[in-house]
């Protein structure tokens, strides 16, 4: 993406929360060619949707990212998703292959080195999500965040473990390069679909992009934010919540649990952040006719 774009959508990187910081650090941004995800997102429905420019949508074309958040309390210091990762093999994306991106010296730029981070919270466990969990190393994969617990929903877990265990497919190999290697460290911590990893910081279960996805509410300071993962890929699935994306476990579930989420915080002053929102990264949510927008 050419500079002159990435100017004028001013990309916000940084939010406080109360006591709470919250850092994005991207790792890839795309503009189009991501029909593969909403296939119903064609450039003349997104024209229909103003609001989606310049942060989210650009001549009729989608926005979206590869990104993390790192959430520091004070007492924590939270990685939230890790990415496609480096020199990664067999991934659906031809150009999610092989990457050697600079997304590490990016996150320690930030202010965070990797030996700063002492958790790594996985809101599910896609290729997109998990892929910095590990590195490369002498041939060999291996934490890449050794003194940091690895945070994981049972539910998604258990369902990811079992079909690794039984498959040969694109998500056994995930796993497998990026997820055993931390289980066999023994740096894994599954929890419930309400716990609590501070005061400040618990989950919430927001299933149907996968079996038990998972996002992650802040709250400090009568202030509050959601890091809402994969609750839904693009701002364009506010306007049409039934949008699921091709790629979604239960496309229903997903649809439902979109609906229930932002009928439940339109309205309020609670920051949303998508796991691959672009430009101003997230917003309040407002009702809008039958569907929702997104206020930056």
């Amino acid at each position: 993406m050419d500079d002159s774009v990435q100017e004028a959508v001013k990309t916000k990187t940084e939010w406080t929360v109360g006591n709470v910081k919250i850092t994005k650090v991207i790792e890839l941004e795309t503009l189009g060619g991501v029909r593969f995800v909403l296939p119903q997102a064609t450039h003349e429905e997104v024209h229909k949707m103003e609001w989606l420019t310049p942060h989210f949508a650009l001549d009729g074309r989608l926005r979206m990212a590869v990104q993390s958040f790192v959430v520091e309390t004070g007492k924590r210091i939270i990685l939230v998703d890790t990415g496609i990762g480096n020199k990664k093999q067999g991934r659906g994306v031809p150009t999610w292959n092989d990457r050697d991106g600079p997304f590490l010296d990016d996150l320690k730029s930030a202010g965070y080195p990797i030996d700063s981070i002492d958790t790594v919270f996985m809101t599910h466990l896609h290729v997109d999500h998990v892929g910095f969990n590990t590195t490369l190393k002498d041939g060999k994969w291996v934490p890449t965040f050794p003194k940091a617990r690895h945070v994981a929903g049972k539910r998604e877990f258990d369902y990811w473990a079992q079909h690794a265990a039984s498959n040969d497919d694109q998500h056994a190999l995930v796993f497998n390069d990026s997820m055993k290697p931390v289980v066999d460290a023994g740096l894994l911590d599954t929890i419930g679909d309400d716990a609590k990893l501070t005061d400040e910081v618990s989950v919430l279960s927001t299933p149907g992009h996968s079996p038990g996805h998972l996002a992650l509410v802040i709250k400090s300071g009568g202030e509050e934010a959601i890091v809402a993962g994969d609750l839904a890929h693009h701002p364009c699935q506010m306007v049409h919540v039934d949008w699921s994306a091709a790629v979604d476990y239960d496309g229903k579930q997903s649809a439902k649990t979109r609906r229930d989420f932002y009928s439940r915080y339109a309205g309020t002053d609670t920051l949303i952040l998508g796991g691959h929102f672009t430009g101003a990264g997230g917003g309040r949510v407002v009702k809008d006719g039958s569907g929702f927008r997104l206020v930056v």
